[in-house]
């Protein structure tokens, strides 16, 4: 069995959060709550590299389809207006191309994160993928307003600064995605943590 302090998790600083010069701050966000940084690494994914991160089942796109349509119907919009279809999966999918145009349209930080429920605990921290809804002293709460009437009608992804990994099994996925099975994530002992 695993030790509970060496869970690790992915994240993934998008492009505004880079260009909102947030980089720093957000790795603090996350050693400050004893979390560790194992594996850090700047680049600029390509449009295949995206592709291969954000999933491609039908489940997972169909729920980008909802969430889309209950925002809509939230706030009283037309959601054919915009996307020309109330398809949940026709919607879904141009949600997820959105997403994979932003996220290879500029450079962003890759990390892998460790430490006790890590993946629990960066979402925590993140805060909702909708920075909206989210609560001040989250990341998103505190560095972005974004909504997604705005983002769909102005044709682009939510700016949400980070992606961080819903559960251990899509950390362990995007890890071994991102980083391979080369040894580029560290073991180390922190000061006052793990000693």
């Amino acid at each position: 069995m695993q030790n509970p302090k060496e869970e690790k998790t992915f994240v993934l600083i998008k492009p505004d959060g880079v260009r909102k010069g947030l980089v720093g701050e957000i790795i603090k966000r996350f050693e400050q709550r004893d979390l560790k940084i194992v594996a850090l690494e700047m680049f600029h994914a390509s449009r295949k590299e995206m592709d291969s991160h954000y999933p491609k089942d039908e489940a997972w796109i169909r729920r980008l389809g909802e969430k889309t349509m209950t925002t809509y119907a939230k706030y009283g919009q037309d959601v054919k207006r915009d996307f020309g279809t109330s398809d949940l999966n026709k919607i879904g999918k141009v949600v997820r191309g959105w997403v994979v145009d932003f996220t290879s349209s500029a450079p962003m930080v890759k990390m892998v994160v460790q430490g006790v429920h890590a993946v629990d605990m960066v979402r925590k921290i993140v805060g909702p993928t909708m920075p909206y809804l989210a609560e001040m002293g989250t990341i998103r709460g505190d560095f972005s307003a974004d909504s997604p009437i705005n983002a769909n009608s102005e044709r682009r992804a939510i700016y949400n600064l980070v992606h961080a990994s819903e559960n251990p099994q899509e950390a362990k996925h995007e890890i071994e995605h991102w980083f391979g099975k080369r040894q580029s994530v560290f073991k180390y002992k922190r000061f006052g943590i793990d000693e």
